[in-house]
């Protein structure tokens, strides 16, 4: 599983123009399912998502999770992060997770971090999106977890 883990102010995701999640500060999680992935390692990924240490403390430092600050999560399926350019400037996305293997690892993560976390918002898997974000930092964090 292949991630892009963002520490915002705001961030909000359209499809056809209407809000489909939106969160104030929080983490904007971009995901994406590899071919191997199962239940498992989505499972493993939440887990280490809501402990991830991003937030500034009382004396700035970041050991504060976004659990421990109470702040929202708003994931968002993304393909794309599988792009593989080493056969030339057109991206292949083979690396990425057939389609139904992808939107069941997607939902997977989804209904894992919302029951584990308060406020949990989402795309739309498939969709045309578009992302609003304000990146506080900026703090900007891959995550990759495989078997």
């Amino acid at each position: 599983m292949i991630a892009l883990v963002q520490r915002v102010g705001f961030a909000r995701v359209k499809v056809d123009e209407r809000i489909a999640g939106a969160i104030g500060p929080g983490l904007l999680v971009f995901v994406c399912a590899e071919p191997g992935d199962t239940e498992a390692i989505a499972d493993k990924f939440v887990e280490r998502l809501l402990k991830l240490r991003v937030f500034g403390d009382e004396a700035g430092k970041m050991n504060r999770s976004v659990v421990d600050v109470q702040g929202g999560l708003l994931i968002v399926s993304q393909f794309t992060l599988a792009a593989d350019l080493t056969g030339g400037n057109r991206p292949s996305f083979s690396g990425a997770a057939p389609a139904p293997l992808g939107r069941e690892l997607y939902e997977r993560v989804l209904a894992t971090a919302r029951g584990r976390h308060a406020i949990v918002q989402a795309g739309e898997f498939g969709a045309h999106m578009q992302v609003e974000s304000m990146n506080d930092g900026p703090v900007t964090i891959p995550m990759t977890l495989r078997r």
